[in-house]
């Protein structure tokens, strides 16, 4: 028996995201679109209009908020500011976004590494809110939010990053080959 409550179904949930993001941004392109559901865990990847692929994620482990600092997963509409990693090995770590020649011992079991690392490509984030998610002491951009792979695989599924948005390794590699610069992601409850 299934102690989950029933979900509605994703053409109500994602046409509400779709019609108020382009409601309140009618400059963007909405496809394709990522929107990370926090509540479930999962990234969906909207192409054409219609959800294409849909993966488990690890959002922030300190929970929901903007504030620089708080270790949170911000939400509001963001856009994929930078690409990096393209063609590096699975596994590959980066620190402060430069390759660092090395390959992660990647965890599959629900457990943490030593060093958290941040691994194989990186969608580095940036808010189109103003005070929402853009600019002072809630910016996405500048409080480092990406979408990336991780070291520590089995705690996919479930609250464990310090913010960022963490995918498995061949899944973010697969979500970086069909996402350009400039794809909104939206993040929400």
């Amino acid at each position: 028996m299934d102690d989950c409550p029933p979900r509605p179904p994703m053409t109500t949930w994602y046409g509400e995201i779709r019609d108020a993001v382009a409601r309140n941004h009618p400059d963007r392109p909405l496809d394709p679109m990522i929107i990370v559901r926090i509540g479930e865990q999962r990234l969906y990847y909207i192409k054409h209009g219609v959800p294409f692929h849909d993966y488990p994620v690890s959002t922030s482990r300190h929970g929901i908020g903007n504030q620089d600092g708080s270790l949170k997963t911000p939400l509001g509409v963001h856009q994929v500011r930078r690409r990096i990693g393209a063609d590096v090995p699975l596994g590959t770590v980066f620190k402060g976004r430069s390759n660092t020649g090395r390959i992660a011992n990647i965890l599959t079991t629900p457990e943490t590494s030593p060093e958290d690392n941040i691994t194989s490509r990186i969608l580095w984030l940036d808010g189109l809110e103003e005070g929402v998610n853009r600019g002072g002491e809630v910016d996405s951009f500048q409080r480092f939010i990406y979408i990336h792979g991780t070291d520590e695989e089995g705690l996919i599924g479930q609250p464990a990053s310090d913010g960022c948005v963490r995918m498995t390794n061949a899944s973010v590699i697969e979500l970086f080959e069909q996402v350009p610069v400039g794809t909104l992601v939206v993040i929400v409850e």
